[in-house]
């Protein structure tokens, strides 16, 4: 297995990928992945990553803008979705571990996240990783009739702008 950037000929498995993610309802209140054409659109174009096996995507992290304002320039989103036969193998934790290096070559100074409670998997990778529970953002969000918490978690570079 080797991580190597993301390119367009990745999008089709990478949106795989994230279909996955949002049927086990626990990954993101999308319903739906968009087009490859939206997805790109909506993603950082660097910090954008693969995890391969031969010419196979067993999972994906990217980083998405929190805010257009300069001021926060340096603050990003993180996603990462492993496909679910290469779940449990520290994919995930391999991507994440990668995308902050990136993530602090590009000059971010602050990864956030928003996670499912129900999602420990995806919790224990970022704790793993440096990122600390802010706190519990209650009803956030409503997904098939529910209403649904995020926990929202931040992890602060320790080389870039502090």
């Amino acid at each position: 297995m080797t991580i190597q950037p993301m390119t367009t000929s990745h999008g089709t498995q990478v949106l795989a990928i994230y279909e996955a993610g949002i049927a086990t309802g626990n990954a993101t209140f999308q319903t739906t992945a968009p087009e490859w054409s939206a997805w790109d659109e909506s993603h950082i174009k660097s910090c954008r990553l693969v995890a391969m096996d031969n010419d196979k995507v067993l999972g994906w992290a990217a980083l998405t803008a929190v805010s257009g304002r300069c001021v926060y320039a340096g603050v990003a989103e993180v996603s990462i979705y492993v496909a679910p036969e290469a779940q449990g193998k520290g994919i995930g934790r391999q991507l994440l571990e990668e995308l902050i290096k990136q993530s602090e070559q590009n000059n971010f100074w602050t990864l956030q996240a928003g996670i499912f409670p129900e999602n420990t998997g995806s919790l224990k990778i970022h704790e793993h990783c440096g990122f600390r529970v802010l706190g519990r953002r209650e009803k956030i969000g409503k997904m098939n009739d529910t209403w649904r918490d995020t926990l929202l978690l931040e992890r602060r570079s320790t080389v870039v702008g502090i």
